[in-house]
């Protein structure tokens, strides 16, 4: 089950053959925060059924902003014409699809080893590893690049403890030559950005290092 961020005007008609399937649907309309709802969908589905032009400029908003989640844009059969290239979706969809032909065709577009599939998400949190950038219940954190690296390198092996040697080694690289507390200092800073009600994502283990504990 794939979750679907289905961004349409208010005033849109329901596209049914998306409320036969199984999947879950988060609906937004242009006017709401649209990039960072994104961070936390595998496919990102634009309705360009009444307003072409607007759904337009929001695709391309998308692209010019570096999110990587598969975009489609939704078209009545007006305005395919209108349609190209430059829109920066991977796909377009026409109102009258079937919900078998819909399904599938989704399928594609969040099965792993798609091109927009660089995303790790655990719970609230959501690496975007094309981007470098990660997304705690639905608002970016401002990371340094070896905060990044390390959230990635944890969150990637949920339930691992890894020595601060192995991070070191991991994280850092064997030409590294600080000490072991650099570790220290780095794990206190994530937890400080991911804020004391999830701070417990990154758990210590007495006398050995750490580990990332999914929620």
């Amino acid at each position: 089950m794939a979750v679907v961020l289905l961004i349409t005007p208010s005033k849109a008609p329901l596209f049914l053959p998306l409320t036969l399937l199984p999947h879950q649907v988060v609906t937004k309309t242009p006017k709401d925060q649209v990039l960072s709802a994104s961070a936390a969908c595998d496919i990102v589905l634009i309705d360009a059924r009444t307003d072409v032009s607007s759904a337009k400029t929001l695709c391309q908003m998308f692209k010019t902003a570096g999110v990587v989640v598969p975009r489609v844009a939704l078209l009545a059969e007006g305005g395919l014409t209108l349609y190209s290239r430059d829109w920066g979706c991977e796909d377009f969809l026409m109102d009258s699809i079937s919900p078998t032909e819909l399904a599938a065709r989704l399928r594609l577009l969040t099965a792993p080893g798609h091109d927009g599939d660089t995303r790790i998400t655990i719970g609230p949190l959501v690496i975007d590893e094309a981007a470098y950038s990660v997304w705690l219940d639905h608002a970016p954190l401002d990371l340094t690049y070896t905060e990044f690296e390390l959230l990635k390198y944890l969150a990637t092996h949920p339930g691992r403890v890894f020595s601060r040697d192995q991070l070191l080694t991991e994280v850092w690289g064997y030409d590294y030559y600080g000490g072991t507390r650099t570790v220290d200092v780095h794990v206190r800073r994530l937890r400080a950005k991911l804020g004391s009600e999830h701070e417990s994502l990154i758990g210590t283990v007495r006398n050995v290092g750490y580990r990332f504990t999914a929620k």
